[in-house]
């Protein structure tokens, strides 16, 4: 049987490293100043569409991600690991999008995609930390949704069995398909590159990429028709325009203040077990750490 997974993933500024530099002085992040990397969580539900295809026989996992031209490499990174494709959806139509924004257009997406039977997703992205895209693009496809997974446990061609981390335990739920499943940090981490795949997808590249490139591969790629990743624009999905972009976004920031933490104080231990055990007294009783 055929099982259509689709992941959907987004490149992110790398927030778990901010510096001073890292915002403008209009309020907006620097995003040169950052690198651009796999959103974690998104890595976590790559894996249970991996583990997913490996134990259904013509299962397949194709990642979708909304971005500039660059974002394109989260897709390779995917590739690199096992997944068989990816869609790039790409415009300047599409900057500026808020949480609502883009689940409409990833929504858009994958009403073009056709039959879907799994959409799985980080639970939510660093650079955001609102958890809302997931569960709105379910919305929008009239899906039903299984929030805060951790692992797939069961999967037919009719349901979904799901164990889910909360905060005071976990839970096994059981879903009708097609399903929409946001995935914990909790997850299992992600399979590494594997070598083989590195080497045989290391050109795959979009429409822009080889145009930016400026170099022939016409014949590697028509030679090789799984090293093209298929761009879309806002011409490629049906769509209402006012519902993309900043007129689709109706979350206006307000104020960003770029917080630096820098150190007041500082004290030398030396290797005595009374001094290490007085800091740590101290640590716990300021909650530092415990």
């Amino acid at each position: 049987m055929s099982f259509n997974i689709i992941v959907l993933a987004k490149q992110v500024p790398d927030t778990r490293n901010v510096g001073k530099d890292a915002m403008k002085a209009d309020g907006t992040v620097n995003r040169a100043a950052l690198a651009a990397i796999y959103n974690p969580e998104d890595l976590n539900a790559l894996e249970q569409a991996l583990r997913l295809k490996s134990k259904i026989e013509g299962a397949t996992v194709y990642v979708l991600t909304m971005g500039p031209a660059r974002a394109a490499e989260i897709i390779r990174e995917s590739m690199y690991r096992g997944a068989d494709g990816g869609y790039l959806l790409s415009g300047r139509e599409f900057a500026g999008s808020d949480t609502l924004a883009t689940s409409y257009a990833l929504a858009c997406a994958i009403r073009k995609l056709g039959k879907v039977d799994l959409i799985v997703c980080g639970r939510q992205a660093i650079d955001g930390d609102t958890a809302q895209v997931g569960p709105q693009v379910a919305e929008k496809l009239g899906f039903p949704q299984i929030t805060y997974a951790e692992e797939i446990l069961e999967c037919t061609d009719k349901s979904i069995t799901i164990k889910r981390r909360l905060e005071r335990g976990v839970e096994v739920v059981k879903g009708s398909l097609p399903m929409v499943v946001t995935v914990n940090g909790s997850a299992p981490e992600c399979r590494p590159r594997h070598a083989k795949l590195t080497l045989k997808y290391k050109k795959a590249a979009t429409l822009s990429e080889k145009q930016d490139a400026g170099a022939d591969y016409t014949d590697l790629y028509n030679a090789h028709p799984y090293l093209t990743i298929t761009e879309w624009g806002v011409s490629d999905i049906e769509h209402d325009i006012q519902w993309l972009g900043l007129s689709g976004s109706p979350t206006k920031v307000k104020q960003i203040e770029n917080v630096v933490f820098t150190a007041k104080e500082s004290k030398r231990l030396t290797a005595s077990d009374v001094e290490i055990e007085d800091m740590m007294i101290e640590l716990i009783a300021n909650h530092t750490i415990g």
